[in-house]
């Protein structure tokens, strides 16, 4: 008999609106023909602030595909009238806003069921405490304070009982996927309420206890992942090593999903820190399902009409056309590390100077979501350059890049053959970037034109914005932190001239630690050592398979794009995701 699910359930942050990985791998995932062959029904269910402009904004933006059928309160009801009646019944019962429709996923459409909790039933928020505490030991009064985690503890039971009102309370044969901790309160709902009615399911995006770990030390990824190795080895967990990590919700969370029926890991990496968590999860079987890597085929005139758009854009900032365009596309986060793309352009600064070569390194990264507005962006370059200069205080630089700036000015001021911008706004394209960027630019053309995407983070699941370009023929240059990078070896791509692999986690010959608890001691001095060298080295490699003839080009990109097929969505849904889900019943 052929396999299939009657009802697949996906508990996420990002059910109605794509922030961040999860919203890729839904968009990834659910618009795969094999995907909707088995599975019968989809249904995306998540919290939603009805009070915030820019959410409903995001939900209701033609780009997103989403079509409402249910907002009562809004004066929208096109379902049928025993679901409205259902549905109003636990808005009344849980004092909450439900937000029902569709969303297109590719050319297929999957439900989508979105509710407010801002002002939950007091009675039910107390009752789900009670349920956490009983069950799992989660002391709730112990992060009261922190709003993010009462925003998806008051959402949990209002959530669920919404399901059951779309569903009728008979899923049939069904899985609920909770996507990271933020997906758990919902899935321990269904616990609550409806025990054995889903197939349990964790879908770890990342390890939430490790990223911390790894961010709040000086020493890194190159301290941590050999404290975990050795552990490992030494039968040790997290806590044995970094002490007591309930204070801390989201590991209070992650422990109490130790008895789901099934897990899924992103990467190898993921698949590591889960057993790392405790002795529970060591003895769980966890499937690996890597996320998927676009693949796209582009010819080599399309590829140099992109880079001739950055490079125009570059000669109308800087004054010079450069030989070579880099990009780095990421969050302005710590674990991005954005440092050792300075490391590596130190060395590169150099050896173009030598070729009589130079580069440009564009790198788009805010840490304001929503970007700047474009007449402020219009008026500072009008002012004083951006985004080649910029400004602190008046809305321009916030947070963590007012420092990379800081940098990127020391940088610019020594570097004889090259430059980096900092574009700090969302979005690609003249209207949003200022006047000197070419009419003719989008965004597709940071992907498909540059030479290089840089992606050394210290801390990164899977890492799929670092691999965007690969099937356009750039160079991707990662660290041994992304979970990419194992992907890409079991599938013979550390071979191929298009991965730049820089290694800051293997410790250099006579460097000796006889235990996990020694590694601690690894710091700030030991990862400079290691990055000072391995930066060299993936500033080599770069210089060395630079395409510098047309042949080299070609071969980029045709390599380049058959990696990134044997790594598509399409791999991922038909011979990881699905045979995962088989193994369920």
């Amino acid at each position: 008999m052929t396999f299939s699910l009657e009802l697949v359930v996906h508990s996420t942050h990002e059910a109605g609106i794509k922030l961040g990985g999860i919203g890729a791998v839904l968009d990834g995932l659910l618009a795969q023909p094999a995907y909707n062959e088995k599975v019968k029904r989809t249904i995306l269910v998540g919290p939603l602030n009805t009070a915030d402009d820019l959410d409903m904004t995001r939900l209701f933006a033609p780009n997103n595909k989403f079509r409402a059928e249910y907002l009562t309160w809004r004066g929208e009801n096109a379902v049928a009238p025993e679901l409205a009646r259902a549905f109003n019944q636990v808005e009344r019962d849980y004092h909450v806003y439900i937000v029902y429709g569709k969303k297109k996923f590719g050319k297929y459409e999957h439900e989508v069921l979105l509710l407010d909790p801002h002002n939950a039933n007091p009675a039910s928020v107390s009752e789900t405490k009670y349920f956490f505490s009983e069950q799992f030991g989660i002391n709730s009064f112990r992060y009261e304070s922190d709003g993010e985690y009462n925003w998806y503890l008051a959402a949990a039971a209002p959530s669920f009982a919404a399901l059951g009102a779309l569903v009728n309370w008979q899923p049939g044969r069904a899985a609920l996927l909770a996507h990271e901790w933020l997906g758990l309160p919902m899935a321990f709902a269904a616990l609550h309420r409806q025990p054995g009615a889903y197939k349990m399911v964790f879908y770890a995006h990342e390890v939430a206890t490790m990223r911390p770990l790894v961010e709040g030390d000086r020493g890194h990824d190159t301290r941590f992942y050999n404290v975990l190795k050795r552990a490992r080895q030494e039968n040790l967990y997290v806590s044995d090593l970094f002490g007591d990590q309930t204070r801390n919700y989201r590991h209070a969370m992650l422990n109490a999903a130790g008895g789901f029926d099934a897990f899924l890991a992103v990467s190898d990496l993921t698949m590591s820190e889960l057993r790392f968590l405790s002795p529970q999860f060591a003895r769980r079987p966890i499937s690996l399902v890597y996320n998927g890597v676009p693949a796209q085929t582009l010819n080599l005139d399309q590829r140099w009409i992109s880079k001739d758009h950055l490079a125009a854009y570059a000669q109308n900032l800087l004054g010079f056309r450069p030989t070579w365009v880099f990009s780095h596309v990421p969050r302005m986060v710590l674990s991005k590390a954005l440092w050792r793309d300075l490391r590596v352009m130190e060395h590169l600064d150099n050896m173009l100077a030598a070729r009589g070569e130079s580069a440009t390194l564009f790198t788009l990264s805010t840490t304001i979501p929503a970007g700047r507005s474009a007449d402020e962006v219009w008026r500072w370059e009008r002012e004083y350059g951006w985004p080649v200069n910029h400004r602190a205080g008046n809305g321009d630089l916030v947070g963590l890049e007012i420092d990379y700036y800081r940098h990127i000015q020391e940088f610019n001021a020594r570097a004889r053959a090259s430059r980096i911008v900092l574009s700090n706004q969302f979005g690609w394209s003249r209207d949003r970037c200022g006047g000197r960027m070419p009419a003719a630019m989008e965004f597709m053309d940071i992907r498909r034109g540059a030479d290089l995407e840089f992606g050394q983070s210290i801390y990164e699941p899977f890492g799929i914005a670092q691999l965007e370009p690969l099937t356009f023929g750039a160079l991707c240059c990662l660290s041994t932190a992304c979970g990419c990078a194992y992907a890409i070896e079991k599938y013979g791509g550390l071979t191929l001239n298009n991965i730049v692999l820089a290694d800051y986690i293997t410790l250099p010959y006579g460097w000796s630690y006889p235990n996990a608890r020694a590694l601690l001691n690894i710091g700030s001095y030991e990862r400079d050592q290691i990055e000072a060298t391995e930066s060299y080295r993936a500033a080599q490699k770069i210089m060395e398979r630079l395409p510098r003839q047309g042949h080299d080009a070609w071969t980029l990109l045709q390599d380049g794009y058959a990696l990134a097929e044997k790594m598509s969505w399409k791999v991922v849904a038909e011979e990881q995701l699905l045979p995962a889900l088989e193994n369920l019943f």
